[in-house]
């Protein structure tokens, strides 16, 4: 198995697929690829075993891919520049891949984020932490930091040289420090054209867990985000992740549905939460 899944272009979309996460993940759906790309995704998932197919839909395609056999997993309303809804959806080649086996703690999670709701407008920097934009010196760190917290990732974070590369072309990436060491980092994905980003690698070094961190790190993020006129934030977190759901639940994040067992993170297999949010 390769160790990280491969980005491909097939007409004017951009397709992850691979082994890691045994599936096929529509990550930009141009619309003029519709309906090709559903033959497409069928033959390679075909052709490769795969055992899901994963894509982001506006709402007015989602009837197309419905008849072929997708279900709707999440919604997020004003996705496509403030106007249309994303229907995130997912199709099953392995009837199996879809069965979720933690429903009592995956329930559990989302009622204790209900519970925080408010909470994270209350955190603010700590005395002797620093916040910045990251640069390309500083792969090497997050990438170690990353390492520590992911036991597996369905992109190669964990690689200083990819960091280095998305760095130079669509994510941003901030870090709070405790003097010279690295206490946190997330980044965000800006979809300039339409008007959405997502918010995502979210991690903290154990020392530093509880401040917090990820609170501040959101806040400063939708605050840049707010200011060059992007209009929603959106992130796919860990279902069973208390710490993360329970952010953007404090953070005034909607719940938009759950994916199942859509993810390889942390080392296996997992459901995953999606959150938006209208800046």
């Amino acid at each position: 198995m390769n160790r990280y899944d491969t980005v491909v272009r097939h007409g004017k979309s951009r397709i992850q697929h691979g082994h890691l996460n045994n599936r096929i993940y529509v990550m930009h759906l141009a619309p003029e690829d519709i309906p090709d790309i559903i033959r497409y995704a069928d033959e390679l998932a075909g052709k490769e075993g795969y055992s899901k197919i994963f894509v982001k839909v506006p709402e007015s395609a989602a009837e197309i891919f419905a008849d072929n056999g997708y279900i709707t997993e999440a919604t997020v309303p004003s996705f496509f520049q403030g106007k249309e809804p994303a229907v995130f959806m997912g199709k099953y080649p392995d009837p199996e891949r879809r069965v979720i086996r933690d429903q009592t703690r995956l329930t559990d999670v989302l009622s204790s984020a209900g519970d925080h709701a408010g909470e994270c407008a209350s955190h603010s920097l700590p005395e002797g932490f620093s916040l910045m934009c990251a640069n390309p010196d500083d792969a090497e760190e997050i990438a170690a930091l990353f390492s520590t917290v992911f036991r597996t990732y369905p992109f190669p974070i964990l690689d200083p040289e990819y960091l280095k590369k998305t760095m130079e072309e669509h994510i941003r990436y901030y870090l709070i420090r405790k003097d010279s060491v690295l206490a946190a980092v997330a980044s965000c994905e800006v979809d300039g054209e339409n008007k959405n980003a997502e918010v995502t690698d979210f991690a903290t070094a154990a020392l530093f867990r509880g401040r917090g961190l990820a609170a501040v790190l959101l806040r400063t993020m939708e605050t840049e985000l707010r200011n060059e006129g992007i209009l929603l934030a959106f992130t796919i977190a860990r279902a069973l992740s208390h710490p993360m759901n329970n952010t953007f639940a404090g953070a005034g994040y909607r719940f938009g549905g759950m994916l199942p067992n859509n993810t390889n993170i942390c080392g296996s297999l997992e459901c995953m939460n999606v959150w938006y949010k209208t800046l």
